[in-house]
Order: C-alpha cells, then structure tokens, then sequence
C-alpha cells in the first residue's frame, strides 16, 4: 500500500495527481485538499483530516456528502492538519507516503512540512515531498543509488544536521570524495547525474536530498 496526502497548497504548484493514480494508492485529503482532489481531479479520497478553515460552509457540507470518513478537527489543536494525517499514514505501515500540495503559499507550512519528513525517517517510513518542480526526500547515513530522471536532471544536497560527514558523490558532473558539509554552505546545490546510475553516501548526520526542473515539463 502506498499513501497520497494532498494538502491545501496552490493548485498550480502541482503535479499532475492523475499521474500518481495506482491501484494500491490510498488518497488523503488535507482540508482545501480534499476539494483539490474532488474538483480539480475527480478522486474522492479514501480519509480527510482537517478544521477545514480553508473551505465555505457549503464547501464543507459537499465534502462531507461525499467523503465518508472525513475528520473535523479543532482550529486550535498542537499539531497542523497535515501532520495528523501523517501521523494516520505512519501508523498504517505503507510502502511509501507522497505529500502534495505542501509547498507553494505560507512559508511556515511549508518548513513543518520538511519538519514532517524528519518523522517519517525516525519512524522507518519513506515520506516525500512532491510538486511540479521538486521531490524532496531526507535520509540517514548510508550509501544510495540514483537513477536518471529527464523530469527532474538536477539534484541537490542539503545538511539538515549541523553537519553531514565524508559525503561521496560518484557519477555526478561534480563528484565529491569523503567531504564533510555544513549548514551556511552552497557546495551541493544544483548537481547532474552524468551516468545512468549514481551512487551518494555518507557517514553521519541526515541529508536532504532535491530532485529539481528549472520549469513544469
């Protein structure tokens, strides 16, 4: 099973989610993202979390006509919206969670969001982040392969600790060899693969990682 949250995010920021549709694919809505997934792409989610602030009254009770098991939290609660249901997704056990919808629009949504990743590594749990540009993942120390990917041919590196060390970068257009980053620094931002596959590792602390487009293709 595979888990698809849908946050409240601008539509324009994206992806196509009709791309994303699979038969093992459970869909969450997260308050305006419920309507996203209804209105703008015809799926009806399988759960929806959310105080649904984002949506009119008569938003709410066409929702709710349509989604049966659709969760009304409080305005006033610890945790956003989309960390409920990514608590929810976690406990489920899936392969993989994909959020869309979780960047673009308020800046702080869209850090507890990065934030959000970080739980899914302690846990065990694969989480990404997904839009029309990026997809972006954490990871602890160990060695990765990466296969080339004409949507995304840019991929970024980035210490979430304070500092990440002996990261090797091989079959990149720029290589790296054992080389500990640190926060305030821009080395590992915008590389290529130049080989089908790649490989990155790294010895400690917990890595960032941004497939990246310069535009929609």
């Amino acid at each position: 099973m595979n888990i698809h949250i849908v946050a409240g995010g601008p539509v324009e920021n994206m992806p196509n989610l009709h791309e994303w549709v699979g038969e093992n694919v459970v869909w969450v809505g997260v308050d305006r993202g419920t309507w996203i997934l209804q209105k703008e792409y015809g799926i009806i989610p399988d759960k929806a979390f959310g105080d649904f602030d984002s949506v009119s009254h008569d938003e709410l009770m066409e929702l709710k006509k349509k989604t049966t098991n659709l969760f009304l939290l409080p305005s006033e609660k610890d945790e956003i919206d989309t960390e409920i249901a990514v608590n929810w997704a976690i406990n489920e056990k899936p392969a993989s969670i994909k959020l869309f919808g979780g960047t673009g629009g308020r800046l702080d949504h869209f850090f507890g969001n990065i934030q959000l990743l970080l739980k899914g590594i302690n846990e065990g749990c694969s989480i990404q982040i997904i839009d029309n540009q990026n997809i972006l993942y954490v990871v602890k120390p160990g060695k990765y392969n990466l296969e080339q990917d004409v949507r995304f041919p840019y991929i970024s590196f980035i210490p979430i600790t304070p500092e990440v060390k002996e990261l090797t970068l091989t079959g990149f257009k720029y290589n790296l060899k054992n080389r500990n980053i640190f926060w305030g620094e821009t080395l590992c931002i915008s590389n290529e693969l130049i080989f089908n596959s790649s490989t990155f590792s790294f010895i400690e602390g917990i890595l960032l990682v941004i497939r990246s487009q310069d535009r929609n293709i």
